[in-house]
């Protein structure tokens, strides 16, 4: 018997079942004592406070985020580019003897970026103190390695044979190399720099949350002391910023593709590079940060082989492991199901609008901070962690699926329309249909992400191997939190491979692709 394969475009909606057992376990924990301060809390979004004091602070916080994000960013895709090149199988053509060189780059490149900003600044913060490099480079260890792997693949996707080519006509390697390497490098850091520097920004909000400083710092304390009034003018102060950048990058890259010839886009991009490394680093100085400090260091006692089998045997790995599959598993399923599933409930043009303002909502607040306000009616639980990260993701995916389908050609909704059939089966098959694999596609990468991000919010909500890692840090049980480290590692390697694996299937599949 031919088994049954759902299609593409029901399995964007089957992930939102997620949501009974979520709300399930949510409502077994529901007191109601905190549903006044979430009232308050919304509310207080169309009534910020306009202090003096505060819009002041906030702005200081929002300059400490910016700079250290464009800083970080500048230091992590320079060096990023650089192992991105010398991973790619591409660069080790002519030197085949040392091509071992490149693979043992790529592969070493899995373990940093396979640890989120937040778990480096977590260790970090235990041998440097609170510096604002600390911050710094958080950022850039797993942005480099990201980067060098997106460098890396998309160039060893190219068609080798124009670099063939101009080797037999007498051309030494590294000047046939840059010939065929610049028209097609420039167009990868143009859109996935930019790309970078939007999650440089919210990763170091979410640094700050955990006390590194700038707009999250800001966030964080608005928050516990329940003064929502200046938290929303710190976010509303954030989501103006991420709006303006998001319309710069937006037009940057199109002058940089279109209006200039090859040379000068080389140019225009060094001379970006240069200035926001510049400007980073003279934003922080006038801040008065120590930036050209020495950092100084504090010893840590290495756990020996001893202490590790103690921890190992003391921790509940298996536990914490499920826990955090879990985790992802029905957050994945929260941000995957809910854009397409409101979008077949609510169709049409306008309301289309409505939802891409509440995805801007749901992405405003970093997921600790949502963790927190819905701590205040229920109990600490798997749900909870899920259903804070499932918020903000669902909000990268939902407003992922609008802007594709604002932009999408129509035709094949008008043919069903003008059929008799409903708005809502015309949307269904006319405009979801056609972006179903595309957006399983990116769903697969955003997966990947949510994985990472486990940590965070299992560090405030109370599960998983987050918080764990947070209770051996605070009782600076290191031989817990090289085991801890590395499970999580091991963990998000694993998954990487699985995500990548499902993504490229819809891919194949897809002729309509997404941007990461």
């Amino acid at each position: 018997m031919k088994l049954i394969k759902p299609v593409s475009t029901l399995l964007t909606l089957i992930p939102s079942i997620a949501y009974i057992p979520i709300l399930i376990e949510i409502i077994k924990g529901f007191h109601i004592g905190g549903l006044n301060i979430i009232f308050l809390f919304i509310s207080s979004a169309i009534k910020p406070s306009f202090n003096q004091e505060v819009v002041k602070s906030a702005w200081e916080g929002l300059q400490i985020t910016i700079a250290t994000a464009l800083t970080s960013w500048v230091i992590s895709m320079l060096i990023g580019i650089l192992l991105g090149i010398l991973s790619t199988n591409l660069f080790w053509k002519s030197i085949p003897k040392f091509s071992y060189l490149g693979k043992f780059i790529k592969y070493s490149l899995a373990i940093p970026r396979s640890i989120h900003e937040v778990v480096w600044g977590l260790l970090f913060i235990q041998i440097l103190g609170l510096s604002i490099w600390v911050a710094i480079i958080s950022i850039v260890i797993p942005y480099s390695a990201l980067t060098a792997r997106v460098i890396s693949e998309q160039l060893d996707s190219f068609d080798i044979q124009p670099l063939i080519a101009i080797k037999k006509t007498g051309s030494n390697f590294i000047s046939s190399f840059i010939t065929i390497l610049l028209p097609k490098l420039i167009p990868i850091v143009s859109t996935y720099g930019s790309y970078r520097f939007e999650c440089a920004i919210r990763g170091v909000t979410l640094l700050g949350i955990f006390g590194l400083g700038g707009i999250g710092t800001e966030l964080y304390l608005t928050l516990k002391s329940f003064e929502f009034n200046e938290m929303w003018t710190c976010l509303w102060m954030l989501w103006l910023v991420m709006i303006l950048l998001e319309k710069f990058i937006r037009y940057l890259r199109s002058y940089l593709s279109e209006n200039i010839s090859l040379k000068n886009s080389f140019l225009i991009s060094i001379s970006i590079f240069s200035l926001s490394l510049s400007l980073g680093i003279s934003w922080l100085y006038n801040l008065n940060f120590e930036i050209f400090t020495p950092l100084s260091f504090s010893y840590l006692n290495l756990p020996s082989f001893v202490d590790i089998r103690n921890g190992f045997n003391a921790l509940p790995l298996c536990k914490l492991i499920i826990t955090t599959i879990l985790i992802t598993f029905f957050a994945s399923g929260i941000a995957i199901g809910t854009p397409p599933l409101l979008l077949v409930l609510f169709p049409g043009k306008f309301l289309l609008k409505v939802q891409n303002l509440i995805w801007i909502f749901f992405r405003l607040i970093p997921p600790p901070l949502t963790t927190i306000l819905i701590l205040l009616f229920t109990n600490p639980n798997i749900s909870v962690a899920a259903l804070s990260l499932g918020i903000t993701h669902m909000g990268v995916m939902g407003r992922l699926l609008t802007d594709n389908i604002l932009n999408q050609e129509k035709n094949i909704y008008r043919a069903i329309k003008s059929n008799g059939s409903s708005k809502k089966s015309a949307t269904l098959y006319g405009i979801l249909a056609p972006q179903s694999n595309s957006y399983l596609a990116y769903g697969a990468y955003r997966s990947d992400v949510i994985l990472k991000e486990t940590a965070i919010i299992g560090a405030v909500g109370g599960v998983g191997l987050g918080w764990q890692l947070q209770e051996s840090l605070s009782s600076f049980d290191w031989a817990q939190v090289m085991i801890i480290t590395a499970t999580f590692s091991l963990l998000t390697i694993s998954g990487e491979f699985l995500f990548n694996t499902s993504q490229n299937y819809w891919l194949k599949n897809s002729t309509n692709n997404f941007i990461s």
